[in-house]
């Protein structure tokens, strides 16, 4: 683990900063100081969302406000920057107390995202907006590129009622046939009847079975 922020992490992000104590701050985990990235954070989750909503409204000119709800959700949630930080190799630069260095923290999906957004807000303070939205650009621009169509983001209970209300056919009834298990680890065995055809799933949730099912009707319907 290398702390102190340098031009290798700034040739990563692709900006320079002006005051690289804002980098630094960015990168400082609570465990490791009470001046830390918790606000930086705060700042840098506002402007993803706007900067990702604009270029998708942009973007996508007939897309709902469902859809490109959706399209944000996909793009901005935990996951997705938490793999944008490891391409970065954010991990490596953050500051933390012993016992989250002990424990793998930098590591940890929740601290790298919340450090990427930091220092997107860092870059916003530093740089001004213009700088931030083609920071934010750049990291996504892979992830924009092979960004999936609305429909295809919404779970399999939405597109097999769509799909039903489309051609007018009654919409699906859901029944939980069996539950097994401790309430800690049940499993839930439900199925989806859509007038003569039916499919049946099993998940650890009535909503997971439910939607599985949804999705082998749907397949079975197409």
């Amino acid at each position: 683990m290398v702390n102190p922020p340098n031009a290798r992490l700034c040739a990563a992000l692709g900006y320079r900063f002006q005051r690289p104590e804002g980098l630094e701050e960015a990168l400082t985990h609570r465990s490791a100081s009470a001046h830390n990235n918790e606000r930086l954070e705060f700042l840098g989750d506002a402007l993803l969302n706007l900067i990702v909503a604009e270029y998708l409204f942009q973007h996508y000119p007939k897309a709902s406000e469902g859809d490109l709800s959706r399209l944000r959700a996909s793009l901005v949630k935990g996951e997705t920057l938490a793999d944008l930080a490891r391409e970065l190799k954010l991990g490596d630069w953050l500051r933390m107390g012993p016992g989250e260095l002990k424990s793998g923290g930098y590591r940890r999906e929740s601290i790298l995202s919340d450090a990427l957004e930091a220092v997107i807000g860092a870059v916003y303070l530093d740089g001004g907006f213009d700088a931030c939205r083609e920071l934010v650009l750049r990291l996504y621009q892979d992830w924009l590129a092979r960004l999936p169509s609305a429909s295809e983001l919404k779970d399999p209970k939405t597109r097999l009622q769509e799909y039903l209300q489309a051609r007018q056919q009654a919409l699906p009834v859901y029944n939980v046939l069996e539950i097994h298990g401790e309430p800690h680890a049940q499993s839930f065995t439900v199925e989806c009847v859509v007038v003569d055809r039916r499919a049946v799933a099993i998940g650890n949730s009535r909503r997971k079975a439910e939607q599985e099912a949804a999705r082998l009707l749907l397949e079975q319907m197409q």
